[in-house]
């Protein structure tokens, strides 16, 4: 933890960097991912504070649209679409994934309820794959198709696809090479960058 705390303490000692960000955000981009720690979205696309506006979830699950019972996730989105008007919905999954990993082993989630009972939300049963590959890339691949699939369901989200004010992006992150693939609608693959 000192390290986290020492650069926090330097970090705040170059205010000039950051005067700007009180005028408010004004983000091109909604990036829906893992709440995992080896995926940093700014990292990984190389994003200033303001560029991004990220929503992270256990297994980047994007929970059913449902005006009865609103959620943090939902309220996320709309925020994104409908205020900050992003223009872009990334839904990023990533290798070595522990929820679809989980999904797909059938892993007993007794002892952590909440994780158990959040992983219901995952659209659809992960696509079969080998239990033993560690990378659970195909699962995943299929897991981050499913949440896009969601996303389409929501309100704000369809109005301003069917306006072509926003566009929805597939990407899988490979956390031990650094690689993005990127899901190509007309090959129905997920591509390099």
């Amino acid at each position: 933890m000192q390290p986290l705390i020492d650069n926090a303490r330097m970090f705040g000692q170059r205010p000039e960097e950051f005067a700007g960000h009180a005028e408010g955000q004004s983000p091109e981009v909604l990036f829906i991912t893992c709440s995992d720690s080896r995926v940093v979205p700014a990292l990984i696309t190389g994003a200033r504070p303001g560029q991004l506006f990220e929503l992270r979830t256990a297994g980047n699950i994007v929970p059913p649209h449902t005006s009865e019972h609103p959620c943090a996730e939902a309220a996320t989105v709309e925020y994104a679409v409908q205020v900050l008007g992003v223009a872009d919905i990334v839904v990023c999954g990533h290798s070595h994934c522990g929820a679809v990993g989980a999904l797909v082993r059938g892993d007993d989630l007794t002892a952590v309820p909440a994780v158990r009972d959040w992983l219901a939300h995952a659209a659809d049963e992960p696509k079969p794959c080998d239990p033993a590959d560690p990378t659970v890339a195909e699962a995943v691949q299929h897991h981050v198709l499913a949440q896009l699939l969601r996303l389409r369901s929501y309100p704000c989200v369809e109005q301003r696809l069917a306006d072509g004010r926003l566009r929805l992006h597939g990407w899988y992150y490979e956390v031990h090479t650094g690689l993005v693939r990127a899901h190509r609608a007309d090959t129905d693959a997920f591509e390099t960058l």
